[in-house]
C-alpha cells in the first residue's frame, strides 16, 4: 500500500492566497461602483468564482483529494446548476 502523504501548506502560501482573496474583494467592490452596463455581473459573477476556487482549492485543500472527492464535488456542482437553470427557466416562460 502506498503511503498517504499529508499536504502541508506553508504560512506564507496560504498568506499570499488571503491577499489574493482580498484584493479580488476589492475588485468587487470596485466594480460595484463602475457602470459596465449589462456586464456589472457577468465581472461580478467571474470574481466570484475566482475567489470561491481559491477557498475551495487551498483552504478546503480539495486540490489535494482524491478523485472520488473531486468528483463527487462537480457533479454537485453540475447537478445545482441544472436545477438553478431549471427555476430561471420556469420563471422566463410563465
Amino acid at each position: 500500500m502506498e503511503e498517504e502523504q499529508e499536504h502541508q501548506l506553508s504560512y506564507r502560501f496560504l498568506a499570499l492566497i488571503l491577499g489574493g482573496l482580498v484584493v479580488l474583494t476589492a475588485v468587487t467592490v470596485g466594480v460595484s461602483y463602475v457602470d459596465w452596463g449589462f456586464l456589472n455581473v457577468p465581472i461580478s459573477l467571474f470574481v466570484a468564482s475566482c475567489k470561491a476556487t481559491l477557498v475551495l482549492l487551498f483552504f478546503m485543500h480539495i486540490k489535494y483529494e482524491g478523485l472520488a472527492i473531486k468528483v463527487s464535488f462537480i457533479s454537485t456542482v453540475i447537478f445545482l446548476a441544472i436545477m438553478i437553470s431549471f427555476t430561471f427557466w420556469d420563471v422566463a416562460f410563465r
